[in-house]
């Protein structure tokens, strides 16, 4: 009941910023003044790879300006409206809707997906608030690849998800995360993987079940409910999180999604990131270690380097995970990539059978060491 109560008054104070922000536009225009809209920007990173900069989740970087009296700003405001008055009805009728959803009750003045995206933003960043907060999930195919197994039981709404009896068994993950309630784990640690073929894997092979763990898939780039879900299961289970993505730019890339948040969505970095997460794999390095063959090796094209060039320069990698820095230039300089599946050439169970319970083992046993060395320092 005290997450419906908090929910009711979360709306309640919505639309009453949404009406205030209708009733400022409105007066001004019946005193014949250009309405001026003022959207704060964020980011979560900048590019001194010094890392003595003092970027911040939570300050302004920049304030754009919208006013009538550009056409293009005048389209922009118009859509805004247009999207404000949906959420201000699914939060009056307390009902979800998806980005799918909004972008077809104006297709032909929407015109594509990204600008009802962009406005959503918009919105989240003039009322203050996160996405989910507006009633608005993903579009409902997503979460039919957004997955989780292992040793865990929850409820959402009526719905009881018991992993416990088939750990090896997926789950869709809850799309109203703010719903999930009773989360109960025998687990000894999650891991996060990149994509849904490794999971599958991973489910073939039974690791679950043998590992005491959670295994979880956002099927590439991380939306929304997987990194809200992910950080209620860290906050309520206290257990180590690693994360295992292909040795390539845009792996890499995901794993800072979910390590620092997305630059889309900087302005909500403070309850998106996920600081305790760990990089497990797979390293450039483990092409040797794992004797992974030429023909599995696949050359950086120029756009893969740019990417990594690119990455290279955001600065909280030096400020706050410089051996992730490291690793990263060593994949620029060797000029090749490969995918986690790279690794079964070898045997279909490497991965499950040895590489993830060598590279679980000795991230757990570094953990004591680096308490010890804190504590030293304390001294």
């Amino acid at each position: 009941m005290d997450g419906k109560h908090s929910s009711s008054r979360s709306s309640h104070l919505l639309l009453q910023k949404i009406r205030g922000f209708t009733r400022s536009i409105i007066e001004d225009l019946s005193h014949g003044l250009s309405p001026v809209i003022y959207i704060n920007r964020f980011r979560n990173y900048c590019t001194d790879v010094s890392g003595n900069c003092y970027c911040s989740h939570d300050s302004v970087k920049g304030v754009e300006i919208l006013t009538l009296q550009r056409e293009c700003h005048a389209r922009r405001l118009d859509i805004l409206l247009r999207v404000l008055l949906i959420v201000q009805q699914l939060l009056q009728e307390n009902r979800h809707g998806s980005k799918r959803d909004i972008y077809y009750m104006h297709p032909s003045v929407f015109r594509e997906q990204s600008v009802v995206d962009r406005a959503i933003n918009d919105i989240c960043v003039l009322l203050k608030c996160s996405r989910h907060n507006l009633n608005v999930v993903c579009n409902a195919l997503i979460f039919l690849f957004l997955l989780v197994m292992g040793w865990l039981r929850f409820s959402e709404v009526d719905r009881i998800f018991n992993c416990i009896n088939q750990p090896d068994t997926a789950h869709s993950i809850p799309v109203l995360v703010e719903e999930v309630k009773d989360i109960i784990s025998v687990a000894d640690y999650i891991l996060v993987v990149e994509k849904e073929s490794v999971f599958q894997r991973l489910a073939n092979d039974c690791f679950c079940k043998k590992n005491h763990c959670i295994v979880i898939t956002g099927r590439g780039y991380p939306d929304i409910p997987t990194r809200r879900f992910l950080r209620l299961l860290i906050e309520q289970l206290h257990l180590p999180t690693y994360c295992l993505v292909d040795c390539d730019p845009y792996g890499f890339d995901i794993l800072t999604t979910y390590r620092f948040g997305s630059m889309q969505m900087a302005y909500d970095a403070k309850i998106m990131k996920l600081p305790e997460i760990k990089w497990l794999g797979v390293f450039p390095s483990d092409t040797e270690k794992y004797n992974v063959p030429q023909q599995c090796l696949l050359p950086m094209t120029t756009e893969d380097k740019i990417k990594t060039e690119a990455i290279l320069n955001r600065c909280y990698l030096q400020r706050e995970e410089p051996q992730w820095r490291l690793e990263l230039q060593l994949l620029l300089q060797s000029g090749v990539k490969f995918e986690i599946e790279a690794l079964s050439v070898h045997s279909l169970t490497l991965l499950s059978k040895q590489y993830l319970p060598s590279k679980i083992q000795g991230m757990l046993s570094e953990s004591p060491l680096q308490m010890r060395e804190l504590c030293d320092e304390d001294d």
